[in-house]
């Protein structure tokens, strides 16, 4: 299976290995993807092992040949991800067909769903399952699972206890980033009065955990605490060991990114801040979460960044924050 580039699709795209799986058990089945995408996969048992994606076409169609594969399910939609199993010649080539040349690339090419030649937003989670029901895999598991290394949950234990945390301590995960683009940001002082509050109201100690580049998004929220905040900035933080941190986590607060999947594939309750992107692409399992958002005119924009004032994520009000934490929490 081909996995799709940004982390919260790869999560909800674990229902579909599962499909194939269940579907499959005796199978080999390989997840081919970024590098960075292993530690994010590693231990789960819908995969025997994990490719990492070549570097161009040439060098893909290489390890796709070497790899003697029958199938190959491709989540992402683009024409390059559809062109190296095509020279590869693997003989089940399955994903969606949005256009005449990625179609006659797949032998099993799907309509995307649409409505009078418009995208239909649906969760990912189905969109995916839609690809593995063609094939003849019907679902097995609906919910997104994940796995937790158990010595990384030490690796991180070892980390928080250096940073002055006392063992076993709860902790508030704060993932304040956006790898998308800076119209997903929520403001870093509306972090810090979130922060403090649900801190102070649920005895939890701030841990903020920044991506790579994210490191001053996360010092300006912890400079804008009035309580301590541990800022997990240097070394950065894999992404193995964020699935570690999470799954220690009593809340996980941040922007709806990748981190937020990671939350709710463990069963962590998490707070969601969500603006320009639209809603419907990731509604699965939202007993345990709380997806904050402002219904302003402009919002779904699907914008990277925001031509105006960013009003879909500043008038999300720290109050509504705290109060959807304290609702999970308690």
């Amino acid at each position: 299976m081909r996995l799709p580039n940004w982390v919260g699709d790869v999560v909800m795209a674990t229902p579909a290995l599962a499909a194939l799986r269940a579907a499959h058990p005796e199978a080999e089945i390989v997840a081919e993807g970024r590098p960075y995408l292993a530690g994010l996969v590693r231990g789960l048992t819908s995969i025997d092992a994990f490719l990492p994606e070549a570097r161009g076409t040439r060098a893909r169609v290489r390890s796709l040949r070497a790899g003697r594969f029958d199938w190959v399910v491709l989540l992402p939609d683009s024409v390059r991800s559809a062109l190296a199993p095509f020279l590869a010649r693997v003989p089940v080539r399955a994903g969606y067909a949005r256009d005449p040349l990625r179609r006659a690339l797949l032998t099993h090419g799907l309509v995307p769903p649409a409505e009078g030649g418009r995208r239909v937003p649906i969760s990912m989670v189905e969109r995916y399952l839609r690809i593995t029901r063609a094939l003849g895999c019907a679902d097995a598991d609906r919910r997104t699972r994940l796995a937790v290394d158990t010595a990384l949950r030490e690796v991180v234990a070892k980390r928080l206890a250096e940073a002055g945390l006392a063992p076993r301590q709860r902790t508030l995960l704060v993932t304040p980033g956006a790898s998308f683009g800076s119209s997903k940001l929520w403001p870093p002082g509306h972090f810090a009065v979130a922060c403090d509050q649900i801190g102070r109201r649920h005895g939890l100690a701030v841990v903020i955990a920044p991506g790579p580049g994210e490191e001053a998004l996360a010092e300006a929220i912890a400079r804008g605490m009035q309580e301590h905040a541990v800022v997990l900035a240097e070394p950065p933080t894999t992404l193995a060991e964020l699935v570690a941190l999470i799954a220690g986590a009593a809340l996980q607060l941040g922007n709806d990114t990748g981190p937020r999947h990671i939350a709710v594939a463990l069963g962590v309750p998490a707070v969601v801040l969500i603006g320009p992107t639209d809603p419907r692409h990731t509604a699965h399992q939202l007993e345990r979460q709380r997806v904050l958002r402002e219904d302003v005119a402009c919002s779904p924009c699907g914008l990277k960044a925001c031509p105006i004032d960013q009003r879909c994520m500043t008038r999300i009000a720290p109050e509504r924050v705290v109060a959807a934490a304290a609702e999970l929490l308690t």
